[in-house]
This record gives structure tokens, C-alpha cells and sequence, in this order.
């Protein structure tokens, strides 16, 4: 365990120090986190011998990301060890494949951290960009895992890697709104099933960033009556209380991340504009201090903080723009070192690896930012 004290934070002068914000007794707090990730990880320079990729521009995107290792599930190959094809109908079965799979792992141990039960769980929220399911994924893990079936659910989709934190909004919120019952939000992303192999350096440069993952964290507001809370879960002294969020959409680059369709390819392919970074970076300040000043805080009143893992280039942008340390962003880069761009599970992925550090102290504040399509920044405030 880390307990290494943090490294002073720069002051902060753009918020007007006024006195700091409690929360009220209702708010939602987290309870429990569990994740889980597809069969096989494979690093780097793996993938490009796999892959065949030749070209030094593309063998440079991949082996200059910051990435060392990410788990995918291969395409299958042929006798020459070339990976085959699989049209958009073979993706989407993979995708719920791997969502049904890892999503019903992460959710279990989701539980188990929070000492929960399945029969426990009364709103199930289910996140995911990397394909589609009707009914959504929440009605298949309900029946697959044997989640009681009056549990209340909805599915988020198409929304990108900024989406855990639409579906937190939309958790914390049922979750007030219903005190002492059980929420469940889960990002399942299986970025295998997303994938185009053309040789482009579009495709290049996804390809060499995304990986597959699932996360679940369990939510739990207070009530009045103790008698109607679900057993004691012995996470929920240590998880967080979720205080507000705020949300910016930067109109001028709504088509820098998109999902559309590939006529040549037959299948569905993501871009990402080379600007991102940069827009994300001179946006993040705007949105972060309205996400404060409502609380009452400056930026150096924040202990933690936990960006979604986009990019090297994206994180770098943020922490400048910031003025964040490498230490502020470790679960960040440690994230996207060990597992890439798990999109929309990403920042709870770096949300674990924070809770078992065991760093945290009571009255601590942490700030949770993702990025994503729209082009959209989402924040949420918490205070342990």
C-alpha cells in the first residue's frame, strides 16, 4: 500500500475563496467498485508482429503511446497466422459476447467489494459506445445473472468515453431520489468489436489506443430510516459522497470524435481528430471551475484527481491546463499504461486503483473528469 504523502499542489487564484459547501444529508455516496477485462493482454510491439504492421509511421503511433500492454480479443487467423476479417454482424456478436461476460465479472465483484448481494440491486444502469443490443444489455445481464427481474433499468449507449460520468449523473440521481436502495452503473466496453484494420493512419491511430474493459460501481444514498438500507456495506465509510456535477459541450468539435459508417469497410469506424487533445486542454479549465465554484472550492482545495485515460497527449493536455503534477494524474497514466483507452470505464478503473492505495482521508475532495464525442467534457465532484 502507497502512503506516500502528495506533493504540493500550485495555488489556485481563479475561484474566489469563499466558505466551503457541505453536502446535504441525502446525497449519494459510492459504495463498492469492481472491474474486469477481456481474456488476453498483449503488448504493444505483440500486436503489431500480430497485426503484420510494417509501416514505421504506424509502428511509431503504437509504440510512442504511453501504452505498454491492453487486453483485446484477436480477430481469428488463418493458417498463415493472418488475422481474418469479421464483418459488422461478427463484431456485434463479439461485443455482447464480451460486454455479457465482462460486464456480469465486474458486477460481481463490484458486489463483493460492497458486501452486497445480487438480490440486493434495484436500479441497473448499463453504459457502452462499442455496439448495439435490443433489448440493451442491462435486460440480458438481468436475465443472464439472475438479477430479480422488477429491478429497475436503463441503457446508455452511443455516448462515448465521456458516458460513465452521464450514467453517474443519471445513477446518483435514482439513487437519491430512492434512499437506501441499491444503484448499479456499469461500463462494459468490448473495443475489440470496434475495430477496422485498413492500414490508414486513421485507423492507425485508434487501433493503437483502445482496449476492452468493463467496470461497476455500486451507489447507495442515505435514509432517514436506517431500517430500509440493505445490510451495512463495509465499503461505504471509505467510498465518497457525490456532490454535484457539471458538463461542457465544445460545440465547434462536435465531429472530432465520431462513430459513422465505413462504405468501403462495411462496418462502423471511430475517428479521432489530431486536434483533440489541444481542444479538450483549453476547455477543461472553464468547466472544472464552474464544477467548483459552486461547491464553494479552488483547485487546490482538491486532493484527488481522476481523469478519464484518453491518450498521452490528452492527458498532458489536461494536467497543464490544470496545473495538475504527474503525481495528481498517476492512476491516470498507470490506467492507460497497463490497459490503454478503456473508454467510458476508464476513470473507474483509475477510481480503483485510488481506493486501494488507501491514501484517501475523511473531508478529502476529488474531482472525476471524462472526455468524449460531442466533443464533451463531464466533471463530478465527491468528498469522502
Amino acid at each position: 500500500m502507497t502512503t506516500s504523502m502528495s506533493p504540493p499542489r500550485p495555488t489556485d487564484l481563479l475561484v474566489p475563496a469563499v466558505p466551503e459547501w457541505k453536502a446535504s444529508a441525502g446525497a449519494a455516496r459510492i459504495v463498492g467498485i469492481g472491474t474486469a477485462n477481456s481474456g488476453h493482454s498483449y503488448s504493444q510491439r505483440e500486436l503489431l508482429d500480430i497485426f503484420k504492421i510494417t509501416d514505421p509511421k504506424v509502428r511509431s503511433v503504437f509504440l510512442n503511446s504511453a501504452i505498454e500492454r491492453r487486453y483485446l480479443t484477436i480477430p481469428p487467423r488463418d493458417e498463415e497466422g493472418t488475422c481474418l476479417p469479421e464483418a459488422q454482424g461478427e463484431l456485434l456478436a463479439k461485443h455482447k459476447r464480451l460486454a455479457l461476460d465482462m460486464g456480469a465479472r465486474a458486477v460481481r465483484a463490484c458486489l463483493e467489494n460492497s458486501g452486497l448481494a445480487l438480490s440486493d440491486i434495484d436500479y441497473l444502469c448499463c453504459t457502452t459506445t462499442t455496439g448495439f443490443l435490443t433489448p440493451g444489455l442491462s435486460a440480458h445481464l438481468i436475465h443472464e445473472m439472475g438479477i430479480l427481474p422488477k429491478t429497475s433499468r436503463v441503457d446508455v449507449v452511443g455516448m462515448g468515453c465521456n458516458a460513465g460520468l452521464n450514467a453517474l449523473n443519471a445513477t446518483a440521481s435514482w439513487a437519491v431520489a430512492n434512499p437506501g436502495k441499491v444503484a448499479v452503473m456499469l461500463c462494459a466496453e468490448a473495443c475489440s468489436a470496434a475495430y477496422v484494420i485498413d492500414g490508414s493512419m486513421r485507423t492507425a491511430v485508434v487501433n493503437s489506443l483502445f482496449g476492452d474493459g468493463a467496470a461497476a460501481i455500486a451507489v447507495v444514498a442515505e435514509s432517514p430510516d436506517a431500517a430500509h438500507t440493505p445490510s451495512d456495506p463495509p465499503a461505504a465509510s471509505a467510498g465518497p459522497k457525490i456532490l454535484g456535477f457539471a458538463s461542457h459541450l465544445i460545440t465547434d468539435a462536435i465531429g472530432a470524435m465520431r462513430y459513422d459508417w465505413d462504405e468501403e469497410q462495411g462496418k462502423f469506424s471511430f475517428y479521432l481528430d489530431p486536434h483533440v487533445p489541444y481542444v479538450v486542454g483549453a476547455n477543461a479549465e472553464q468547466v472544472v471551475d464552474r464544477l467548483l465554484a459552486g461547491a464553494g472550492l479552488r483547485r487546490s482545495a482538491i486532493s484527488q484527481w481522476l481523469v478519464h485515460s484518453g491518450g498521452k497527449k490528452v492527458i498532458d493536455a489536461v494536467r497543464v491546463n490544470l496545473g495538475l503534477t504527474r503525481h495528481d494524474v498517476r492512476h491516470t497514466t498507470g490506467v492507460l499504461r497497463d490497459y490503454g483507452n478503456l473508454s467510458s470505464g476508464s476513470f473507474l478503473f483509475s477510481y480503483e486503483r485510488l481506493m486501494q492505495e488507501g491514501v484517501t482521508r475523511a473531508g478529502d475532495y476529488g474531482v472525476l473528469m471524462t472526455m468524449g464525442p460531442g466533443s464533451t467534457i463531464e466533471t463530478v465532484l465527491v468528498q469522502w
